[in-house]
């Protein structure tokens, strides 16, 4: 994947997606409006959210130990897998130990940050995804564009077409004369699915929360084909990163009020699945569950950055933002797209790639974000954060060991301007002059900043200076003091 701002550029040129995304988000982003009014606690709500998870994330270690072992007495078996790499081994190695080659899938953001189907496909085992949106990006050989709809850079025209092309390749095929009717569309995936989910025997799925004091995992959804794959295989392996925990079922109160509203605008999940080990008369006779770290113990050591893994992925920060509303979910080159991708990635992979050092700057800071996140991660401020470790390197935790980061390549300019920028700053002289030099050669400016600059004015306006600076505005109307000449009304 090139940087975000060279996927956004060719994004932003696709008129269908821009108008696919805009109608998509907008109507979303106003449900969700609408359902949080109808709370007059929200605001409580929001802050409890943000104090669970982060007393859980400061005992971390104790809660996942307590966890381990409710599962475990529960039935069920514990892996844990430090990276990306592990995990596949490990999920891949479950499914062969049963002698399948083919596994159902509940949508699952972390089996898709650590590529578990083509990892799988490696090794012989086709996965085939059964929500829906998820099903429409696996039939059409795409990748996914947001975190809770997937598909949300298709139309209905675009989704009929797949369906018809694509689906007799990987099972039943479509109806014929399929219309792009939504009714018809959810018919033809449930007929598709449905010999999927009778003929699996092995189930793969991920967690939208894990309870410490009973081993209980939950999934939410809205379809219903995630409780056909927690249910119907005989095996069922769930992997699921380590912040996802909560201490108790008390506490799980508290997100099952914030997370519907926020990411569907419902008041209740349709669906709400949980789970605890084995019986032996219901749901599956084995349960494997892979704890995946892949950089969340390095997150977790930065002080600031920690706050992105209050994250519940109700995907609230996504709908609001003006960036990914223009760029799409693609640009981002990462399993989690917009704003919570913006701060997620870069600390799970680190900067060093040139698309991850670009993903801080993929925001405008307008700060909406942060106003619409269930569990209050200030997104802007974990922003400005990680662009200081892209410009300014420093130390951070790779691996569990602490070291010292170099600068990112491409940002010396950006170092110097900023370094000149603060000296002026200290020299309010200098300050002065810079500006009244600016105002009178303001007829002379360019559109474009030569150089280095280029970088920046390729995909930004520079700003038009004014006349006048508010200092020589301030001195000629306010006089020295501030008290002179000033006008009484």
């Amino acid at each position: 994947m090139p940087a975000f701002p060279a996927a956004a550029d060719a994004s932003t040129r696709n008129t269908r997606l821009r108008a696919n995304l805009r109608h998509a988000t907008h109507t979303i982003r106003a449900k969700r409006a609408t359902a949080v009014a109808e709370l007059d606690d929200w605001s409580s709500l929001r802050a409890a959210g943000a104090a669970i998870k982060d007393r859980t994330l400061r005992h971390l270690d104790h809660y996942l130990e307590q966890l381990e072992s409710a599962v475990t007495a529960a039935g069920g078996h514990v892996h844990w897998a430090a990276d990306a790499d592990e995990a596949n081994r490990i999920v891949t190695e479950l499914v062969q130990a049963t002698g399948e080659r083919e596994v159902v899938k509940v949508k699952s953001m972390a089996t898709q940050e650590i590529g578990l189907n083509g990892a799988l496909a490696t090794a012989g085992i086709t996965a085939y995804e059964t929500d829906l949106a998820e099903l429409i990006v696996q039939l059409g050989d795409d990748l996914p564009s947001h975190i809770l709809v997937p598909a949300i850079h298709r139309n209905r025209g675009e989704i009929r077409d797949i369906f018809a092309e694509k689906m007799a390749q990987w099972g039943r095929p479509a109806p014929e004369r399929l219309t792009d009717a939504p009714a018809d569309l959810a018919e033809a995936a449930r007929l598709h699915l449905r010999e999927k989910f009778l003929n699996a025997k092995v189930g793969i799925s991920g967690a939208n929360f894990m309870i410490a004091e009973t081993g209980t995992l939950v999934v939410v959804e809205s379809e219903g084909n995630g409780r056909m794959c927690l249910t119907l295989p005989e095996t069922l392996i769930s992997v699921v990163g380590i912040e996802k925990i909560v201490p108790t079922f008390q506490d799980l109160e508290v997100f099952l009020q914030l997370l519907p509203r926020s990411s569907t605008a419902e008041r209740m999940n349709p669906y709400t699945s949980t789970w605890t080990g084995t019986t032996d008369t219901d749901g599956p006779r084995t349960f494997h569950l892979v704890l995946l770290d892949n950089g969340r113990t390095d997150t977790l050591a930065d002080t600031v950055g920690r706050q992105a893994l209050r994250c519940i992925r109700c995907s609230a920060c996504l709908n609001v933002c003006p960036v990914y509303e223009r760029a799409g979910g693609h640009a981002y080159g990462s399993a989690y797209p917009g704003p919570i991708g913006a701060i997620l990635t870069p600390q799970l992979r680190g900067v060093q790639s040139e698309l991850d050092a670009s993903l801080p700057y993929a925001s405008s800071l307008c700060g909406a974000c942060y106003e619409v996140c269930p569990v209050a991660i200030d997104i802007p401020e974990i922003l400005v954060h990680l662009r200081e470790r892209v410009v300014e390197g420093g130390p951070v935790s790779v691996s569990g060991t602490r070291t010292v980061i170099k600068p990112a390549k491409g940002h010396a300019a950006e170092r110097a301007a900023m370094r000149a920028a603060r000296w002026a700053l200290d020299h309010p002289r200098v300050l002065r002059t810079g500006q009244r030099l600016a105002s009178r050669t303001r007829r002379f400016h360019p559109r474009r900043l030569p150089g280095p600059g280029r970088a920046w004015s390729d995909t930004r306006e520079l700003p038009k200076v004014p006349e006048e600076s508010f200092r020589d505005w301030w001195r000629r109307t306010r006089g020295e003091s501030g008290t002179e000449g000033r006008k009484t009304t």
